[in-house]
């Protein structure tokens, strides 16, 4: 089917505008999404399109829009409708300065989603034959991507776009993800008699130091980040345990089976040459980078697309984790490709400028039309 322009098939910022004000007006944190879901329903339903409940629990289910008369498509757009938690309950919400709009999942990613679903709105008003595209708008990308994970087990596609904040700039390769738990434990004493005891604290700082001049010594490009740290128990004494959770991300080449056994080995050194350390290490969560390649024709589609609307072709890797490392250890190739810039994501500040969300809907749509 060829590529449909002009005026027969062009998103409207207006609407679009609305749509993101509504979306980031609504909270919906990791497990709380019902609100934005039923939104969600009742705005494509509107719109004329085929939508599909996939139960995930008990009160969350992923979207799903599939063409009139088939549920296969070769290629889903895939978004994901939680944010993290609000910095500020009272001061969460849309507001806009100029060309950006700032509010939570502005960037992360009610502005891809919302973007997704006006290309959508567009083809099914438009178009008289549906191209081969699906829609899935699932749940809790922040935090076990539990909504990818049941969309895989029930729908097939090859290919997948991924509406992550990548500044419009297609990401072919994504980085890979490990999540570590670090265990130190030491012996309990009076808070004012340490000398007795022996600092599960004091033993984690200085394994950390070790792990983390690891990781800045490795030439792989790995990127760290010391989450969370806590001692136990608490109270007017020496803490016995200590807890900490790293997140590592490996570049797209990176062999993960070696990082492991080296993280291994440097602990159980580490357990040996700091006195009385009783150190254990353990791997969470382990999710595999990929890189696909630009000659795939698909790729090729998508590159003539950009050309299309002056879109600089360039290319670049993912460098945190997302449900694009979801789809693609179920079989999909997922390219990640959306508006706003992941250095604002997560921030009190996060913002996206509201052309490149207008300049994202009609490249989706666009792709949609040229398959």
């Amino acid at each position: 089917m060829g590529t449909t322009t002009g005026a027969t098939a062009e998103v409207q910022p207006e609407r679009l505008k609305k749509l993101l004000k509504d979306m980031v007006d609504i909270y919906s944190p990791s497990g709380k999404e019902e609100e934005i879901l039923q939104f969600s329903e009742d705005y494509l339903k509107a719109a004329g399109l085929k939508v599909k409940r996939q139960t995930v629990d008990e009160n969350r289910y992923n979207i799903v829009v599939l063409p009139p008369k088939t549920d296969e498509v070769d290629l889903c757009f895939v978004g994901h409708l939680d944010t993290v938690t609000a910095h500020d309950l009272d001061d969460f919400g849309f507001y806009e300065e100029e060309e950006k709009v700032f509010g939570l999942g502005s960037s992360d990613m009610k502005a891809g989603c919302a973007a997704m679903i006006e290309a959508f709105a567009v083809l099914a008003q438009k178009m008289s034959r549906f191209p081969s595209v699906g829609l899935a708008l699932v749940v809790g990308e922040e935090e076990e991507s539990d909504g990818a994970k049941t969309l895989v087990r029930e729908y097939r596609f090859p290919w997948a776009v991924v509406a992550e904040p990548t500044n419009m700039v297609p990401c072919l390769g994504h980085y890979g993800y490990l999540e570590v738990l670090l265990r130190t434990r030491g012996k309990k004493a009076h808070s004012s008699m340490p000398e007795l005891g022996q600092n599960a604290i004091e033993s984690m700082l200085k394994l950390l130091l070790d792990v983390t001049g690891y990781a800045t010594s490795v030439s792989s490009g790995l990127v760290y980040n010391i989450r969370q740290l806590s001692g136990f128990p608490g109270g007017f004494v020496v803490p016995d345990t200590c807890e900490a959770w790293l997140d590592l991300h490996l570049p797209p080449d990176s062999r993960m089976d070696v990082l492991k056994a080296e993280l291994e080995e440097l602990v159980e050194n580490a357990g040996r040459e700091i006195k009385a350390l009783d150190a254990y290490i353990r791997f969470e969560n382990t999710q595999s980078g990929y890189r696909i390649s630009q000659e795939r024709p698909l790729v090729r589609k998508l590159r003539e697309v950009c050309k299309a609307m002056k879109i600089a072709w360039e290319t670049q890797d993912f460098r945190s984790h997302s449900d694009g490392n979801v789809l693609w250890g179920a079989g999909v190739d997922p390219i990640i490709l959306g508006p706003g810039r992941l250095e604002t994501a997560h921030t009190p500040e996060e913002s996206v400028n509201f052309n490149q969300v207008v300049q994202a809907a009609q490249l989706y749509l666009n792709f949609a039309l040229a398959l």
